[in-house]
């Protein structure tokens, strides 16, 4: 029964973490799809470039709910730390690696600070304060999630959280920093763009 509900959960949480929130919501509501302007990303920052602050808001929210509701889920069903870890694990693979998109996807800032949002709070309200204090004073939005991940796993130990916890920020960091690559590469030449 147990591994029935593992199976169940990480499947959940998958299926979740694949929901393209941006491209569903920018067709149905702004008859937009935002593969084809911007950064060509459908995550919250190219709609808010592209379709506006309530648009990157809205995408932002879904897309950190896809990282809430399935660590949720893994919490009340089967109750450990690691089943928390893949269920987390999952959502942002994904994301990533949506099955409703041939599997392309975002960059899973929203949706790992979702996950570690419930998973640890305290680092999460650090790091989210962080990520907007560098997004309001130099306007990239990259340098901002790239920082703050990277401060994750140090304050997942700074904290003593459990080391599943620790495991977890150190993939997602890796994870977020890789995805970011083209745009460390835009920031070091300059062209990056703001927000």
């Amino acid at each position: 029964m147990l591994i029935l509900t593992w199976i169940v959960i990480l499947s959940l949480s998958y299926f979740i973490g694949s929901i393209p929130n941006g491209l569903i919501f920018g067709k149905m509501i702004w008859k937009v799809d935002l593969r084809e302007y911007g950064s060509g990303n459908i995550g919250a920052t190219n709609a808010w470039r592209t379709l506006g602050k309530k648009a990157g808001l809205l995408i932002f929210a879904l897309d950190f709910l896809k990282g809430v509701i399935p660590v949720l889920l893994a919490e009340s069903f089967i109750g450990t730390s690691w089943s928390m870890v893949f269920a987390g694990f999952m959502a942002i693979v994904g994301h990533v690696f949506s099955i409703f998109t041939l599997f392309e996807g975002g960059k899973a800032v929203a949706t790992g600070l979702g996950v570690i949002t419930v998973m640890m709070p305290k680092p999460a309200l650090i790091v989210f304060l962080v990520w907007l204090a560098i997004v309001l004073i130099t306007r990239y939005v990259s340098l901002g999630s790239i920082v703050a991940s990277i401060l994750v796993p140090i304050l997942a130990i700074f904290f003593e959280y459990p080391q599943p916890f620790v495991d977890f920020g150190v993939f997602a960091a890796t994870l977020i920093v890789l995805r970011h690559r083209p745009n460390i590469k835009r920031l070091f030449n300059g062209t990056e763009n703001k927000i």
